[in-house]
């Protein structure tokens, strides 16, 4: 009798493991609630560049939180995958995000070289992706023009730090010359390129011996010493510099170590960004930086946002990406509005490219109409102390890009 009692308890619990597989297989790929539009939020949860992807996935869900979980007056299911260091998590992420869980929209992306994957299966399922870091190259690999349809982003282009703080860097070096160093791979070249060639084109002059940015191996360089006191041997103006993450905070505390460390710093505000500023410490003090976002600005949309980042329990300030993940939550809210029934990509794609103006913390901005990247305002910060922490503390405005 025991052993009767005991097969039929078996029989029950695979019967009803069995009934619950079926449950999750039927419903894989619809929301939990069916009135919820389904939304794909792909940053980094590991890797490299984690903290950033933190930083991305708070800015999206206070947004959300704010609006009762709702866009657009819609209820929100939002899915989470991990890009990590690159494509070879991120694209069978972003794969499971498209085909499994039928995303209506994705958004995140940390890496330049994972939006130029996941751009092309969004395109290719007409599903918008509205990135809110990394964006793609303009051209694919083959050289051909992207197609842009279906791609937007409330970022910037990675060239344009670089471009906004040239001049301002050349008008305080004068006839100096100016050291570029940065990590080897396509989001460094990228960012030195944007200084570089504007700051050339300006009369600039580059202290490195070839006349072209110094790339250091990445993302294996943990001792930048030996390449900053080659530097100093050039005895530069200055030094402009684009490094994000650990590699940023190992790169601020030896600077302060190495010959350079009297040398004025310039960089892309990636480099003092977030969670690194704190860890860097009073070695960052003074660097002075370029990004389209200081948590200074004096705007009634900054100081709400800044409210609201605070009560959720947020002990640091919000940083750019944060933010621009924030605006891209704003986004979709103001589109899925005005999408009448279902939604479906093709809708919600053309009803993004109708939301116009984006009132936000970093100042106004809207989307740039062929390459749909916000036209939108840059600023000259300054690592300092803001009561009790440091902050990157808003000096002036630099310029406004895309030029219009």
């Amino acid at each position: 009798m025991t052993r009767l009692r005991s097969r039929l308890r078996r029989g029950l619990a695979s019967a009803t493991a069995a009934a619950a597989l079926l449950t999750a297989a039927a419903c894989a790929g619809a929301p939990a609630d069916p009135d919820a539009v389904r939304i794909g939020l792909l940053v980094s949860l590991s890797g490299t560049y984690a903290t950033v992807g933190q930083d991305m996935q708070a800015g999206f869900r206070l947004y959300l939180d704010s609006h009762g979980g709702r866009l657009g007056g819609r209820k929100v299911d939002l899915v989470v995958g991990d890009e990590g260091d690159g494509p070879a998590t991120a694209v069978p992420a972003a794969q499971k995000l498209l085909e499994r869980d039928r995303v209506v929209a994705l958004t995140g992306l940390v890496g330049g070289a994972t939006v130029d994957k996941v751009q092309v299966l969004t395109t290719a399922r007409k599903v918008p992706l509205l990135g809110a870091n990394a964006r793609p190259a303009f051209t694919s690999e083959g050289g051909k023009p992207r197609d842009l349809t279906y791609t937007w982003h409330t970022s910037y282009n990675s060239d344009e730090p670089g471009i906004a703080i040239a001049d301002h860097v050349k008008s305080q070096v004068g006839d100096g010359a100016v050291y570029a160093i940065g990590p080897d791979y396509q989001g460094g070249w990228d960012e030195l390129r944007g200084f570089t060639d504007t700051f050339t084109r300006l009369g600039g002059k580059l202290a490195n011996p070839d006349g072209k940015a110094l790339f250091t191996p990445f993302p294996a360089t943990e001792n930048f010493l030996p390449y900053l006191n080659k530097a100093a041997e050039t005895k530069p103006e200055a030094v402009y510099t684009f490094y994000a993450g650990a590699a940023a905070v190992a790169f601020v505390k030896q600077y302060a170590q190495s010959d350079l460390k009297d040398v004025p710093l310039y960089a892309a505000g990636f480099l003092t960004e977030g969670s690194v500023l704190t860890a860097q410490g009073p070695a960052a003090t003074g660097i002075r930086n370029v990004l389209n976002y200081s948590p200074t600005l004096s705007n009634a949309a900054n100081q709400a946002f800044i409210a609201a980042w605070s009560a959720a329990g947020n002990s640091s300030p919000p940083t750019t990406f944060a933010m621009a993940s924030y605006d891209a939550a704003a986004v979709l809210d103001r589109a899925l509005a005005g999408v009448a029934g279902d939604v479906t990509g093709p809708k919600l794609n053309e009803a993004i490219g109708k939301v116009g103006r984006v009132t936000s913390p970093r100042g106004d901005w809207q989307f740039e109409p062929t390459e749909h990247r916000p036209v939108q305002r840059w600023y000259l910060r300054e690592v300092r102390a803001d009561g009790p922490v440091l902050s990157n503390v808003l000096v002036q405005d630099l310029t406004t890009l895309p030029a219009t």
